[in-house]
C-alpha cells in the first residue's frame, strides 16, 4: 500500500520526495503521475523543485527515456529507505489502533482484584495474547494519571462523583449488614437499624461515613451512629474478621457473596434497603482510547453481566 501526504503547497518538499521515487521507479513521469493522481506537468514541477531544493541534478532526461544521474542515485537510495521506514511506521501505528496489544496498568480494589479480577485474566489475555496485564491491588484511592495506570476499578454506592475521568459500570453488587451465626447467637439478631448502635459494628478505614451506616432508599433514609473494637483498611479483613464472629460488618456482596450463600455469614435487616454498589471501570479520556483498555473494559463488562453477585441479595424496598 502506498501513503501520499498531500497538502495546499504543490511545491511541498515531502511530496516532491515521493514524487521522484515514483518516477524513478516507474521510470516516466507519466506513469507516475497517473499512479499518484496529477498531472505529468505537475509531477515534473515537483521533480524541479527537489533539484532547485538540493541544488543537484537528479535525472537526466531525454525524448525517450530517464536516468539518474550520480547524485540523483544516491538520493534515491537514501529517499526510498526514508520513505519505506516512514510507511512502515504508519502501519505500526494503524495496526496498534486496531489490534489490542502491550501492558496494561490496571489499580482495583483488593477484594474485588483478588477475587474476581484474577480468576479471569488468563480468559483475557488468551483473547488477546499480545497483551500484557499489570494488576496492582489496593483499597487506596489513586491518581491514574500520576501513577501511570491504564484504568481502575472502583466501587461506589450510587453514581461516582463527577470528575474529569471516564467511568463505566461494569458490575452491580448489594451493601449487606452481616454477622456470623457465632457472634447472633452471643448477642441477638437486631430487628431494626437502631438496633445496631448495641452492637460491635466493623467499620472500613477508607469509608467516607466510617461511624455511620445508611439505610433505606432517597426518600426514607436513617443515618445510624455505630461503633465496635475493629477498624480496618482492608475489606478482607472485616469480612475474616465477621466470618470469625467478631460483629457485624457492612459488606459488598461481591465480597462476601458466598458467605451469604454457604450460612458463614448471615443478612441482617433485608427489609431495609441498603443502595445498590456499583462496581465502576474509571479511565482518563474517552478520546484516542487504546484498543488495550477498550477491549479490556469490554470483556469485563460482559463478563460480569453474566455473573451476578449472590442472588440472595436484598431487594430494595422502603425502609420502616
Amino acid at each position: 500500500m502506498d501513503y501520499f501526504l498531500y497538502v495546499d503547497n504543490p511545491m511541498n518538499t515531502f511530496l516532491s520526495m515521493q514524487v521522484f521515487r515514483r518516477v524513478v521507479e516507474a521510470g516516466s513521469f507519466v506513469q507516475a503521475a497517473e499512479r499518484m493522481e496529477l498531472s505529468p506537468a505537475m509531477a515534473s514541477k515537483h521533480v524541479r523543485h527537489l533539484e532547485d531544493h538540493l541544488g543537484v541534478r537528479l535525472l537526466n532526461r531525454t525524448t525517450r527515456r530517464l536516468s539518474l544521474t550520480e547524485g540523483g542515485r544516491a538520493y534515491y537510495e537514501r529517499c526510498a529507505q526514508a520513505l519505506n521506514d516512514l510507511e512502515d511506521a504508519e502501519q505500526a501505528i494503524r495496526a496498534d489502533r486496531l489490534t489490542p496489544r502491550g501492558t496494561i496498568r490496571v489499580n482495583s480494589l483488593l477484594s474485588f482484584g483478588t477475587r474476581h479480577l484474577a480468576p479471569i485474566l488468563s480468559d483475557y489475555t488468551g483473547k488477546y495474547p499480545q497483551v500484557t496485564v499489570e494488576l496492582v491491588v489496593s483499597d487506596r484511592v489513586v491518581d491514574l494519571v500520576e501513577d501511570g495506570f491504564d484504568l481502575a476499578i472502583r466501587g461506589a454506592v450510587g453514581e461516582l462523583k463527577p470528575s474529569s475521568l471516564v467511568s463505566r459500570l461494569i458490575a452491580r453488587a448489594h451493601l449487606v449488614a452481616c454477622a456470623a451465626p457465632s457472634y447472633l447467637a452471643r448477642h441477638g439478631t437486631p430487628k431494626a437499624p437502631a438496633d445496631l448502635r448495641n452492637h460491635n459494628c466493623l467499620t472500613f478505614a477508607h469509608s467516607l461515613s466510617l461511624r455511620e451506616w445508611t439505610f433505606g432508599d432517597d426518600a426514607a433514609q436513617q443515618r445510624i451512629a455505630v461503633s465496635g473494637n475493629l477498624v480496618a483498611n482492608s475489606i478482607d479483613v472485616l469480612r475474616a474478621a465477621a466470618v470469625a464472629g467478631g460483629g457485624i460488618a457492612m459488606l459488598g456482596t461481591d465480597v462476601a457473596g458466598d458467605d451469604l450463600a454457604e450460612g458463614r455469614l448471615v443478612p441482617l435487616l433485608p427489609e431495609f434497603a441498603r443502595p445498590e454498589l456499583g462496581i465502576h471501570a474509571v479511565y482518563p479520556s474517552r478520546r484516542h482510547l487504546s484498543p488495550k483498555v477498550r477491549s479490556f473494559v469490554d470483556f469485563l463488562a460482559a463478563r460480569f453481566a453474566q455473573r451476578p453477585f449472590w442472588s440472595g441479595a436484598p431487594k430494595r424496598s422502603r425502609a420502616r
